[in-house]
């Protein structure tokens, strides 16, 4: 996985958006208006946030070691993912997905439908 596989299969879900809302530095996905998905644009190597359940991100840091609390984040909430070959990159993208469907799931039942009939 690099920047723009990261950047090309997030836009490829339904609904997505791209932004700079905190700067030049971070490129932010959402869906529906709702964060889902960060990646720090000036670091050295590719890392990127996630929204995770809070039990699965407890889970994914003790098993790996390259996933760590959500940096300027809730911790609770959201993972750092550092990018390095360590983890593989189906499981990366698994869990853009994880993130997206969580956001996509907390949303109002009218925004839910309008995704889901392609708005």
């Amino acid at each position: 996985m690099n920047l723009e596989s990261l950047r090309d299969y997030a836009l490829a879900l339904p609904g997505v958006t791209e932004e700079l809302p905190f700067g030049p530095d971070t490129l932010v996905f959402k869906v529906m208006g709702k964060v889902f998905l960060l990646a720090p644009l000036d670091s050295a190597e590719l890392q990127f946030n996630a929204k995770c359940h809070p039990e699965k991100a407890d889970e994914l840091r003790s098993r790996y070691p390259d996933v760590k609390p959500g940096y300027h984040m809730n911790k609770k909430h959201w993972n750092t993912i550092f990018v390095n070959g360590s983890i593989p990159g189906d499981l990366l993208f698994s869990w853009v997905k994880d993130s997206y469907d969580l956001v996509v799931s907390n949303l109002p039942k009218k925004q839910r439908e309008e995704l889901a009939a392609g708005g």
